[in-house]
């Protein structure tokens, strides 16, 4: 399966916000050999040679964005907007397992027990947005602070499609 995720990175141009989130990416996939891949692979947009991924299967998307310009804003939108719809739609799996089973049940029902370390997920496919670090932001405290760091360069968001 494909799906859109997005790195939020800070960095003084737009190359070194694309180096800097590839970075992320790579991590996300194995290509950092001390974190355990959650992703088969990634495109960022900047690539037109796959025909199954990237602007291939999504169409023309900003490489990268200032996060306060409206491609950027139009980017930051479409991540949070998945993350609150994946974070609900769990959550309602969540409570109906909890009020459908005993407590017995649950521990034996798999598909309780994956929804439930699916709500908890800091990285993978329940995860759209990630800090500069490859850090899941999973709720609106986290993003608003990678949003308001006083940091001296400009905060970039960058698009990758990954498979999993």
């Amino acid at each position: 399966m494909h799906q859109l995720i997005y790195a939020l990175v800070s960095a003084p141009t737009t190359d070194y916000a694309l180096s800097t989130a590839k970075t992320v990416f790579d991590g996300l996939t194995g290509g950092d050999l001390s974190q355990v891949p959650v992703f088969d692979y990634y495109v960022t947009f900047d690539e037109s040679s796959s025909r199954v991924a990237g602007p291939a299967r999504w169409g023309d998307r900003p490489t990268v964005a200032r996060v306060d310009s409206p491609a950027g804003q139009q980017l930051l939108d479409s991540g949070w907007e998945a993350t609150e719809q994946e974070f609900h739609r769990t959550l309602g799996r969540v409570r109906e397992a909890l009020t459908e089973y005993s407590d017995e049940e649950l521990m034996g029902n798999e598909m309780a027990r994956h929804a439930c370390r699916t709500l908890g997920a800091y990285r993978g496919p329940s995860v759209y947005l990630y800090d500069e670090h490859g850090q899941g932001i999973r709720h609106r405290e986290a993003l608003d602070r990678v949003l308001d760091a006083d940091d001296e360069h400009s905060l970039w968001i960058v698009p990758a499609d990954v498979h999993f």
